[in-house]
């Protein structure tokens, strides 16, 4: 592998939130309850699923598998976090901040998912998280039954590289794709559903709880159903 190989393999590192992967043994074993690195998964065992999801974003590449390239978009929005997370987080699609950061979850939603994610003990660094449609809709718009069709294989694929324990679907679009249901989030949320090795928990989009800061509550007592999940 070349310098210019290496560089190019580096941003994509970056790009999806990998930072290193460190030689001490204290980094792979967990120290409690919120620690959602896989019990003694060695480091080695890590570079696997980097370079997994390193082809799925190179497989996307500047995608333009759907009407969303021509619309707006700045650039794919592929996920971020740890590689080896016990903990997913799943959303629907990126805002126009994350179509600027390329990152997924760095709005006003985001930073309200992020207080979530601490309130459970993690930092986002320990989770990991994506969207169902990686290219943001003009004017945050629903995503369009082909679009998700087009997007939802990529998304898969980071689930399957995962191997996540707990699944968080963010909303009635996340829930409804991976579910493959058509039910309102609110009677879908509430319970946990086996999803190909993995518990799969649909609560709430954190935008619907800033509209909605009555609802909050109940996307606690889903998260709660997540961390009771994850100490098992």
């Amino acid at each position: 592998m070349d310098a210019r190989q290496i560089a190019e393999h580096l941003r994509f590192y970056q790009e999806i939130g990998v930072t290193g992967v460190s030689r001490d043994l204290k980094w792979r074993e967990r120290t409690g309850v919120a620690q959602p690195f896989r019990a003694a998964s060695p480091a080695a065992d890590v570079v696997p699923i980097v370079w997994n999801l390193i082809t799925i974003r190179e497989d996307i590449g500047d995608c333009t598998r759907c009407k969303l390239a021509t619309l707006g978009r700045t650039q794919v929005v592929f996920g971020v976090g740890n590689p080896n997370a016990d903990l997913m987080f799943v959303g629907e699609a990126p805002g126009g901040d994350e179509d600027v950061q390329g990152v997924p979850f760095v709005g006003r939603a985001g930073q309200l998912l992020t207080k979530m994610i601490e309130a459970m003990g993690f930092t986002r660094h320990d989770v990991y998280i994506a969207n169902v449609v990686k290219c943001r809709p003009p004017e945050n718009r629903n995503p369009e039954p082909d679009e998700i069709e087009s997007c939802e294989p990529f998304l898969f694929r980071q689930i399957e590289t995962i191997k996540p324990k707990v699944i968080v679907a963010l909303g009635a679009f996340a829930a409804r794709t991976l579910l493959r249901s058509a039910d309102p989030i609110s009677k879908l949320r509430g319970q946990v559903y086996d999803y190909h090795g993995a518990q799969l928990i649909p609560t709430f989009h954190p935008s619907y709880l800033l509209r909605s800061p009555g609802q909050k509550k109940y996307a606690w007592d889903d998260l709660k159903k997540a961390l009771s999940i994850l100490a098992r």
